[in-house]
C-alpha cells in the first residue's frame, strides 16, 4: 500500500513562514503575560475519560478523540461487548478538547503546592473531531491564562487587560470585547417564565443571535413550544444594551451586585486599557460551555468578523475534583485564528535581523569552504542570519524561495574566483 503524504484530515503541516509568525507570537504572549504574574505550566494531552464526558465540555464532548484500552484491558473489554453490546468500555482516556478541564484537574492535584492566587499560562495542542473548514481544524493549538482562588472582579479586569494588551502588541485595533454574565441570562431567562431546566435550550437558540438575527431566533424559540408571551417578552429584554434597565425591569430575579459589578469590569478595563478597543455589555452573549458561572466574555474582531476568544468565571469546577468551591475564570485566545489573520495581512516579525544566504559552487575545495565557514561565523556573531546552502541549477527560483523566508543578502561563491 503507497504511503500518502497529505496529513489526516483536519490536521496541516505548518510551512516555514507561519511557523515563524507562531514562535514570535508564542513568545510576545509569554512575554506579555508575564508582566501580568501569570506562571507558565503544562497539562497531559491525555485526560481520563471520565473527566472528558463529566458534562461539562458542552458540545464538545460530542467531539472526543478517544484513547482504547491497551492489551490484556483490552483484550477483555472485547470480550466483555458481546455480552452486553457497550463499546464505551473499550476506552479509559481521550485527547483533551480544551485546556480548561485539564487545569482544573491539575490545580486540584497540586494546589497545596500552588500561590493563592494561582495566575496561570497554559499553551498547546488540543483535539476536536470537528467538521474540518478554513481556520478550523481537528488539531489546534489554544491559549489560555487563568486565575484560581480569586473571587473578585479584578480576576475578570486583569485578564482582559492583560488579553487586550497582547493583542494591541499584535497590531491589532478596533476590535471589541463583549461582555455579560451567565447570572443575567439565567434572570431574564426567569423573569420570562423559563424553567430552570429550560434554559440550556433556551440559551443554545439565543446564541444563534449573530447569524440568524431576532426573527430567527424567535422562530426557532417558538418550534420549541414556548409560549409566545414567554418569548417575546425575552427577546423584549435581551434586546437591550442597557445594563441598569435590564437590571429594572427582572427585578427580584437578579441581584444587583451582579450588574454593578459587571459595569465595574467595563470601566475599569475602560480606565486602564492600552490598546485600541472597545468593551460593550451584550445581554445575548452566551458562551457555549455549561460551566460557566458568573461574567463571561468574547473577543469581535471588527475589522475581519467573527470571534477570536473568549472566556469566563467557572467557579464550580474545581469543586468537582476537590468537593471544595474553589473561584476561577479564565480567557483563551483563537490563536490559530489570530495567526491565520496575521498570515492574511502579511505580518512581518519585527526585529528578527539581516538574513544573507551565502551559495556555494557545488565541489568548493576544503580550503576555500574552511574560508567561508569561517566568514558565516563572524558574521554570525555579529548578529546576522547566515544561511549557507550549496547552489542549485535553477539559482533563481532557490533565491525567490528564500528571498519569501526573508532572505534579502545573497552572496554566492565559486570555486574558481577568488573572495
Amino acid at each position: 500500500m503507497a504511503m500518502k503524504k497529505k496529513p489526516v484530515t483536519g490536521m496541516k503541516d505548518i510551512l516555514p513562514r507561519e511557523m515563524a509568525i507562531r514562535d514570535y507570537a508564542i513568545g510576545l504572549i509569554k512575554d506579555t503575560y508575564k508582566t501580568f504574574g501569570f506562571t507558565s505550566v503544562e497539562t497531559p494531552a491525555v485526560e481520563h475519560i471520565e473527566n472528558l464526558t463529566s458534562n461539562q465540555g458542552g458540545e464538545n464532548e460530542k467531539l472526543i478523540f478517544k484513547v482504547l484500552k491497551r492489551g490484556d484491558k483490552l483484550s477483555s473489554a472485547v470480550e466483555k461487548i458481546g455480552a452486553d453490546g457497550d463499546a464505551s468500555i473499550l476506552t479509559d482516556s481521550g485527547l483533551r478538547y480544551d485546556l480548561t478541564l485539564p487545569l482544573s484537574r491539575y490545580y486540584s492535584n497540586n494546589a497545596n503546592d500552588l500561590p493563592s492566587p494561582f495566575k496561570a499560562l497554559q499553551m498547546g495542542n488540543v483535539w476536536r473531531a470537528d467538521r474540518p473548514q478554513r481556520g478550523r481544524y481537528r488539531q489546534f493549538m489554544q491559549c489560555d491564562i487563568d486565575i484560581l482562588g480569586e473571587q473578585s472582579i479584578i480576576a475578570e479586569i486583569e485578564l482582559i487587560l492583560a488579553t487586550t494588551t497582547l493583542l494591541g502588541k499584535l497590531d491589532f485595533k478596533n476590535f471589541t470585547i463583549r461582555i455579560n454574565d451567565r447570572r443575567i441570562l439565567k434572570a431574564m431567562a426567569a423573569y420570562s417564565g423559563y424553567a430552570e431546566e429550560e434554559y440550556d435550550t433556551v440559551f443554545i437558540i439565543l446564541d444563534k443571535m449573530d447569524k440568524i438575527g431576532l426573527d430567527g431566533v424567535k422562530e426557532e424559540l417558538l418550534k420549541e413550544g414556548y409560549p409566545e408571551e414567554s418569548v417575546d417578552k425575552f427577546l423584549g429584554v435581551v434586546s437591550s444594551d442597557d445594563i441598569r434597565k435590564i437590571q429594572a425591569e427582572v427585578g427580584d430575579f437578579l441581584d444587583a451586585e451582579v450588574s454593578e459589578n459587571l459595569e465595574t469590569i467595563i470601566s475599569g478595563v475602560e480606565s486602564a486599557k492600552a490598546a485600541d478597543f472597545k468593551v460593550q455589555f451584550d445581554p445575548t452573549l452566551v458562551r457555549g460551555m455549561s460551566y460557566y458561572t458568573g461574567p463571561i466574555f468574547e473577543i469581535s474582531m471588527d475589522e475581519y468578523g467573527g470571534s477570536v476568544g473568549g472566556g469566563g468565571r467557572y467557579d464550580e469546577m474545581i469543586g468537582k475534583f476537590t468537593g471544595q468551591a474553589t473561584p476561577a475564570v479564565g480567557f483563551s485566545i483563537g490563536f490559530e485564528r489570530i495567526i491565520m489573520l496575521l498570515l492574511e495581512s502579511d505580518f512581518q516579525v519585527p526585529g528578527s535581523g539581516s538574513k544573507k544566504a551565502y551559495l556555494i559552487e557545488k565541489n568548493m575545495p576544503a580550503d576555500k569552504l574552511q574560508k567561508i565557514l569561517e566568514m558565516a561565523k563572524e558574521e554570525r556573531d555579529a548578529g546576522t542570519i547566515v544561511n549557507i546552502a550549496i547552489m542549485k541549477k535553477n539559482k533563481k527560483f532557490q533565491k525567490e524561495k528564500m528571498q519569501e523566508e526573508g532572505y534579502t543578502d545573497f552572496v554566492e561563491f565559486f570555486s574558481d574566483k577568488e573572495f
